[in-house]
């Protein structure tokens, strides 16, 4: 039985796909990640397909919280909320290692959110990846509020046995050490982490915050100034300090200007009272 032109057509275009999935066809983004963890938290498949393990610290090193089940986080899905709303924290500098076996680019997608604190200066720490700092004085809360999901994201290199990045460069011994360092400023803590084979263009983005997109335009519009005849010129920035914004205590003091006359006085009137006496 002949089959119609159709039915060839069909056929033949299925084959071309399944030998396309067969040689070289791109991966999903669930088959570029090749370690995924729900740091405080049970194991989870997001909406992306990735799979996150259940926190292999537990019992271990530092404490899980899920303070964060009680509160919505803006930015990520109903779905992923989960990946938010746990963490690991610890009193001191903590750790994930991660077994890397091939060479190439590689992504590490950190998942944070302030669940607690209400205001920034509260919570600040750094993140390592081996001897590497790649993230400095992280204040969720400064960088979108509370509640709201934060990623930060730190592409790498591995070739020839040296791992690369932000332009340093250190011998790589097979394992990824993602350490979350404590500074001055309360506990380091992590919501959930992945690693990815890939660039950062294949990183799933968080949702848009209309207010996060806000501050962003003003602080652009901040960095320049009016200038003479209607023109813009840059205006000097200012950094925000993770110290503490403490007042200079000599700046409304003025004592030191006082001191010279008081002791004048103090010299004067003993005279006067001899000199009377004479």
């Amino acid at each position: 039985m002949r089959q119609a032109p159709g039915c060839w057509l069909l056929s033949g275009l299925l084959l071309l796909l399944a030998l396309c999935g067969a040689n070289g066809a791109l991966p999903s983004l669930a088959d570029q990640v090749i370690w995924a963890v729900n740091c405080g938290g049970e194991a989870h498949t997001d909406t992306h397909g990735i799979h996150y393990m259940k926190d292999p610290l537990e019992g271990k090193l530092g404490k899980a919280s899920d303070y964060g089940m009680r509160l919505p986080i803006l930015r990520s899905s109903p779905e992923d909320q989960i990946l938010y709303q746990t963490e690991r924290y610890n009193e001191d500098s903590f750790s994930y290692e991660v077994p890397i076996r091939e060479e190439g680019d590689y992504v590490v997608v950190l998942k944070f959110a302030e669940v607690y604190f209400a205001q920034s200066q509260q919570k600040v720490f750094d993140v390592k990846l081996n001897s590497h700092f790649v993230v400095k004085d992280l204040d969720i809360f400064d960088k979108v509020g509370h509640s709201t999901a934060h990623d930060e994201i730190v592409p790498f290199s591995i070739v020839k046995g040296k791992l690369s990045v932000n332009g340093e460069v250190s011998t790589f011994n097979g394992k990824l050490t993602v350490e979350f360092v404590k500074g001055y400023y309360d506990n380091p803590k992590v919501c959930g982490l992945y690693v990815m084979k890939g660039t950062l263009e294949d990183v799933p983005k968080l949702q848009p915050h209309p207010g996060l997109e806000k501050k962003e335009e003003e602080e652009e519009e901040e960095e320049y100034e009016e200038g003479g005849e209607g023109k813009k010129t840059p205006a000097a920035k200012h950094r925000v300090q993770s110290g503490p914004r403490t007042p200079n205590p000599y700046a409304a003091d003025n004592s030191s200007l006082m001191f010279p006359i008081l002791v004048s006085f103090g010299v004067f009137i003993p005279t006067l009272f001899c000199l009377c006496r004479l």
